[in-house]
This record gives structure tokens, sequence and C-alpha cells, in this order.
């Protein structure tokens, strides 16, 4: 690592790139596997890249893919207290199941309750659409309430080319999500929704006597698979969003439009299994790392300690994860007061002379001001060595 104040040349080059994690999509000569799909994404869970894609922002039914967004906002609301896990949910006439091939359910006996946690469950593991409907009553008193709410949370996470008209996915004439929509989605889901993420893992859930699979087969395949949901209709044919976490780096990979159940569960393998093959997730130095020590002027202390602010991670192909290093970009000196987390400089990874990632420099601790005459003699200190 290399300690210096880096030239402006350099210093422009990390401009605009994240401050916790950036990556380097790197290689054109890495092609994107080809697949019989509508559409396909595979993004970098850490950073949001897209590591491949094929008619990412096309807007498509997306079918119980769908009930990501449903499970959100429930999980939201459990997280900030406005539902509690026994929180009862009435099953009304509307939302009730009565039991078809062409929907799934979790079948909560009409006009009877069921628990906020246990509607969770049947909407992520048994796609319950009795059980999205009744949460979104429950919710927002009516479904198409209930969409308002899918549509304003579809804005915040930063879904373009989404809409959504019902809680469940079935065929609604303007209900539209795209493959990118859903990874970002996705993301949202695992870095927000706390130890509620776990549920998208579990492989079974037995509801009044009747037990039902998770319809996810990468869970019982791939050990490193722990999400997120499937969906199918007619319009939408099969789908699968999943993530698969393996090595301290996690994948997002959304496949709308197969033909089969089979195809959907391969293709999502295949676009992981190449995504994990051709990029890796490099840490040059983590947070908390001693960097270097400064002087301070006019300060109670006569230096300070700097250290990383974040880790300083970097997506790159496995061909580039030996090419990177770093350069530490700091002034000579500093002047009190200090607090203790200020930023005083960024540590940036290079790759072949670009900056492709920084982080923040902070100061380790607190160093407040002296008194004046102690003040006053480094002031002339001071005066005395830049005449020389």
């Amino acid at each position: 690592m290399t300690v210096k104040r880096v030239k402006n040349q350099l210093i422009q080059l990390v401009v605009g790139v994240s401050i916790s994690m950036s990556a380097v999509v790197a290689n054109a000569a890495i092609q994107p596997p080809e697949m019989d799909n509508t559409a396909y994404v595979l993004m970098d869970y850490n950073t949001g890249e897209i590591l491949a894609q094929k008619n990412a922002n096309e807007a498509l039914p997306p079918a119980s893919l769908t009930k990501m967004m449903t499970s959100y906002i429930i999980e939201q609301r459990l997280a900030s207290g406005d539902l509690k896990e026994d929180e009862q949910v009435l099953m009304s006439p509307n939302a009730w199941c009565r039991g078809s091939s062409s929907q799934s359910c979790m079948y909560v006996p009409v006009n009877k309750t069921a628990s906020v946690i246990d509607m969770l469950r049947g909407i992520i593991i048994q796609s319950g659409n009795d059980a999205s409907k009744a949460m979104a009553e429950h919710i927002a008193g009516s479904e198409a309430s209930f969409a308002i709410l899918m549509n304003e949370q579809a804005q915040k996470i930063g879904m373009e080319n989404s809409n959504f008209v019902n809680a469940t996915g079935m065929p609604d004439e303007g209900h539209l999500a795209s493959a990118l929509d859903l990874s970002k989605l996705a993301r949202a889901i695992i870095k927000n929704s706390g130890d509620y993420y776990s549920i998208y893992a579990e492989k079974e859930f037995t509801y009044n006597g009747i037990t039902q699979g998770n319809r996810n087969a990468l869970l019982i395949t791939d050990p490193t698979v722990d999400g997120l949901k499937t969906g199918h209709t007619d319009a939408a044919g099969y789908c699968l969003v999943a993530s698969s976490n393996r090595e301290g780096m996690r994948l997002i990979s959304v496949i709308m439009g197969t033909k089969s159940q089979q195809a959907r569960a391969d293709q999502s393998r295949e676009l992981l299994n190449w995504g994990f093959g051709h990029f890796t997730t490099v840490t040059k130095a983590p947070a908390g790392q001693f960097v270097s020590k400064l002087p301070v002027w006019f300060g109670e202390a006569d230096e300070v300690e700097l250290a990383t602010g974040d880790n300083l991670q970097i997506l790159t192909s496995k061909t580039q994860k030996n090419k990177i290093t770093t350069v530490v970009d700091i002034p000579e000196s500093l002047e009190a007061p200090i607090k203790k987390g200020q930023e005083v400089g960024k540590m940036m990874a290079v790759i072949d002379g670009k900056a492709v990632a920084s982080v923040p420099i902070i100061a380790t601790n607190d160093i407040e001001q002296s008194g004046f005459m102690s003040r006053t003699w480094e002031h002339i200190v001071r005066w005395v060595k830049n005449l020389l």
C-alpha cells in the first residue's frame, strides 16, 4: 500500500465511485450465458452491479414473484412494530381460497384467522394467494389500496419498469415487473428484512394440517441458495428469483419466462455458477484497519491515528484479482479540533491505473483544541517553518 498525497489526476479517477464498495465489471471477453427464456439478470448483492442480463428492463408479467413485494411490506411493518407476529388476520370471503389448479393457497378457512407470522410463511413458502390477499386487506383495507403501497415501495427501491395491481401476481392488466427491478427488490429483502429473510430458505410449511413444500428446487439441490421466490402463470411462464452466498460473495439471479419448472431451476443454477466462476469479491482492507498517524496542530494531542472507515472491497473478474493495488490520499497534517469518525482522506483500489473503489479514511479518536497560549506558540512555530 502506498501512503501519500496522490496527484489530482488520480483523485479525479475516483469521482463518482461508491464510498463503501464498487465494482469493476470487467472484461468484455467474458460472454454471458445464452438461455431459452424471456429475460434474466445476474446481480452482485454487495455492489448492486449487474454481471449479466437479457431484456433486463422489459416489463413482463411477474406471476408470484409479485409476492416478494407483498412479503417485503409485511417484513418492514414487522420490523417497525406496525405489525406484530402474533397479530391475528381475518381470512375474508374475498381473500378465501376455495382451492383450484389455477392458484396456490395456504388454506386458511373462511372467516377464520391466522397470525401474521403464519401468513408470512404462507406467502413465502406456500405462495398462498389467500394469505397475500388477507394481508393486503389487513394492512390497507383492500387489495387495490395495498397495490398503491406496493408501487410506493417500488419507487423507493428504484424499480423503474414495474407496476403492481394486486398482491398475488395473478394475471391483471397493467400488472408488470422487469427482471432488473425484481433483482433490486430481492436485494432490498436480503438487506432490510433481518431475521425474516431466513423464512425464504425454509423448505416446507404446515398449516391447517396441510404440509406444502417450497417450490424453489434450488433449496434442495444447492446448500448455498437461501431464497427467494418462484412464480408461474401461462402469461409469465416459469420464473425464479434465487440468491446464493458462496465464500462471502452473494449473487442474485432472476429468470423469467422459461418453459418448465426444471428449466427455471437449471437456468438459475447455470447463471449463478457462471457468475461465481468468472467473478470474485476481493477485500483489500477491512473496516478499522490502521492506515497512518498524522501530526496535529493546535490540539491537546500531537498526532492522531487514522483507519479505514469501511471495508475496501472490489468486485472484479478473477483474471484481474491479482492486479489490485491501493493508494491512500491523506494530508500532511491536521488541525484540531478533530472528531472521532471524521473523514480526513480516502483509500483507493486501483487496477491498471484506474481507481475502481474507495473508502473514507477516518480519525479514530477525538482531539480537542489546546489552550490559547499553546495555540499561539504553535502558530509562531508554524510561521517560522513556512519561512524556512
